[in-house]
Formats: C-alpha cells, structure tokens, sequence
C-alpha cells in the first residue's frame, strides 16, 4: 500500500464496512507506523486491502488513532481485511491470512488477533482463529466477536 491508495482503500471500507466508519486518518497513521502490515489487492484496479500491526492485546477502539506501535506488543492485530465482491472467492483472504501468521512467526508474536464483523466469524474460524473467551468488541456491533489464533 502507498499513500496514493488511501482514497481508494478509504472508498472500499466505506462499501465493505457502511456500519464501521473510520477516518481516512486512521488508515494514513496505519500506513505510517506500520506500512508492512499495510497491502492492497491490485487487479484491473483495487479490489481489496488489509491493515495490519503488532498491538498490546486488547483491539483498538474502532476509528481511533493509536500513536504508536507499542513496543511490547503480544499480538498480530488485523485492523482489517476487506475485498470487494469481485475478489471475494479467488482464495485471497486465505493467502494473506497464511503471510500475516508468517509475519507474526518472524516478530515472534505468540497470536494473532482481530474483530470479527459482518457474519465473518466462520470464515476466521476457517483460518485456525477461535473466539477469545472473553469476546468483548465494544463499538463493533452485537455480532462482533474478538478472535485469536494462538501460534504453536
């Protein structure tokens, strides 16, 4: 991802997360402190992004800067992965899953963790994530559920 993608990965989450808005400012700070865990999906145009980081363990609260990336970080955060319907089904959501548990073996991160929204909790789980036991998502909506994937 480079800066000159923003207002094309601010345009997909306002698409593929209406109910979750955040400042376009929040994706730029994402990208600034941490741009290896910042990607987008190029076809013909772009068609999907992730945003990514190490984080201290409980998830950030939706549309919020952070700061920093801390440095005792205990867990591969995923802010968010979104494709758009033409993307979806091509097996690119599992791909970058399997390079962010890559990522997080190379920080020595012993997790992976993310809030699960829109009915996406199968697909996570899917992904060898399960539903932390306390699941709070405050902010996110009823059916959102904080996930982790605990690393061997």
């Amino acid at each position: 991802m480079a800066i000159a993608d923003l207002g094309m990965v601010d345009a997909i989450a306002a698409r593929v997360h209406p109910d979750f808005p955040e400042d376009a400012a929040v994706f730029a700070e994402r990208l600034r402190l941490y741009p290896d865990g910042c990607h987008v999906l190029a076809a013909a145009d772009i068609a999907g992004y992730l945003i990514s980081h190490p984080w201290r363990g409980e998830p950030p609260p939706l549309n919020s800067l952070i700061g920093c990336i801390p440095p005792e970080a205990r867990t591969y955060y995923i802010h968010d992965l979104a494709l758009l319907p033409s993307a979806r089904g091509s097996g690119a959501a599992g791909r970058i899953v399997q390079q962010l548990i890559e990522q997080a073996r190379r920080l020595q991160l012993p997790s992976l963790s993310l809030v699960a929204v829109n009915g996406s909790v199968p697909f996570w789980e899917n992904q060898g994530f399960v539903v932390a036991r306390d699941h709070d998502a405050t902010g996110y909506g009823e059916d959102a559920r904080r996930m982790v994937r605990h690393l061997a």
